[in-house]
């Protein structure tokens, strides 16, 4: 206790610490500012006036997501400025799976101590992966709570809103026999299966400041590599071909490839999507060297593909022609139709060998 009495920072709650991480992150979050903002940091919430006139039927969409383990892996390499890229992309692109826009996002940081440092290098993140999406930072919480997490300790989440024309909605309901599934390349792990990853790692000793053959960096580097955010060229996508050519989007997230792209296929058809049109990423056959069998991988991590787009056949090839000019790398994965789903995967299954 000081000489004056308990103290809240003493407490473990330091809120001159915390003022100082939003002075240095103010100028990262401004940047993300929209025509629609009314205001700026520092309110009690953040507003938004959204213009009506420009909807027929807008309906607002709503998600909430985090970053998981990835963060663990963060902490241990002391870099911090790209889990917030992660964080955003994890939410903005399940709303634009519907084909919702992202409009706003507000993010929640919980951690044992703020340091002021790195509390403002996960927020610039957070803003650039918001500048990425097209979304407004209109606000967050940074919580400092010492007596539940060590002081090295956080945890990310965010929620974002975005809107969509009612008659515009993307889903199963749009999918038909013969649409082409479009896929899009990750960028890498994105933020599923770390938990996997990690462990994996540590059982066989893998060092994350080393290159391991068939990786062009350092493995850590290749682990932490931030989410694509895809936001922005799915709705280039819609703006250009409309829903009568775009049906649906599925976030390849946890549950992997058939398993996501079956949330989007509709009862009586299959999404069957071939191995062979792309290649397994290096950094997943290296887990599979270490233990990993196939089955898991294709389960826990994204093998490659961050999103698919369910076209009409007629547009697949202008959808991947406008995908790879936009520098998203895209091909033809699949196709949808009347065979029998995979066991488990009600709905979608892969065939064929990686090439």
């Amino acid at each position: 206790m000081s000489a004056g009495g308990f103290t809240y920072a003493e407490s473990g709650v330091d809120i001159d610490a915390g003022e100082r991480a939003v002075t240095l992150m103010r100028t990262a979050v401004e940047r993300t500012r929209r025509p629609e903002v009314v205001g700026g940091l520092g309110g009690f919430a953040g507003l938004f006036a959204l213009d009506t006139a420009r909807y027929r039927r807008p309906l607002l969409a709503s998600s909430t997501d985090g970053v998981g383990t990835k963060i663990a892996l963060a902490r241990q390499l002391d870099r911090h400025d790209t889990v917030g890229i992660d964080l955003v992309a994890m939410v903005v692109d399940d709303l634009v799976a519907c084909g919702a826009e992202p409009l706003f996002l507000q993010d929640y940081v919980a951690c044992g101590k703020v340091v002021p440092e790195r509390i403002a290098a996960i927020v610039t993140g957070i803003a650039a992966g918001c500048e990425q999406a097209g979304a407004a930072l209109v606000g967050g919480e940074t919580a400092e709570h010492g007596d539940l997490m060590d002081a090295d300790e956080y945890d990310l989440a965010a929620t974002a809103v975005g809107v969509v024309e009612a008659d515009a909605v993307l889903g199963p309901e749009r999918v038909r026999d013969g649409d082409a599934v479009v896929a899009m390349a990750a960028s890498g792990f994105h933020s599923n299966g770390y938990s996997l990853v990690r462990r994996v790692v540590s059982a066989a000793g893998l060092d994350l400041t080393g290159t391991p053959a068939g990786l062009d960096r350092p493995l850590g580097e290749v682990l932490l590599e931030p989410t694509r955010v895809y936001a922005r060229d799915c709705l280039a996508l819609v703006g250009e071909l409309g829903v009568e050519g775009v049906h649906a989007f599925a976030h390849i997230t946890g549950g992997g490839l058939a398993g996501n792209t079956a949330r989007v296929v509709p009862g009586g058809l299959t999404a069957v999507l071939d191995r062979g049109t792309w290649a397994l990423p290096a950094a997943v056959s290296l887990l599979e060297e270490h233990g990993v069998p196939r089955a898991e991988s294709e389960r826990a991590f994204n093998c490659g593909v961050g999103m698919v787009a369910v076209v009409d056949a007629a547009v697949a090839d202008r959808a991947v022609g406008l995908l790879t000019d936009r520098g998203v790398p895209a091909w033809v994965a699949g196709t949808v139709g009347t065979g029998e789903p995979a066991t488990g995967h009600t709905g979608a299954r892969l065939v064929g060998s990686y090439r």
